[in-house]
């Protein structure tokens, strides 16, 4: 069975959900946390795994 499990990314500042990515679960166990673009804030921000 493969671990790696797609993940929704949420953005921090206005809590939309804009990307989804690939996280091996067995390897990565804490919640990932990037800086991506923000379409609806118009700018950078810290964007983090949601459950």
């Amino acid at each position: 069975m493969s671990q790696e499990n797609i993940i929704k990314i949420e953005c921090t500042k206005c809590h939309r959900v804009n990307y989804n990515s690939r996280k091996n679960k067995k390897n990565t166990k804490d919640r990932l946390e990037l800086s991506k673009f923000c379409k609806h804030c118009k700018g950078h921000a810290p964007h983090k795994e949601t459950k």
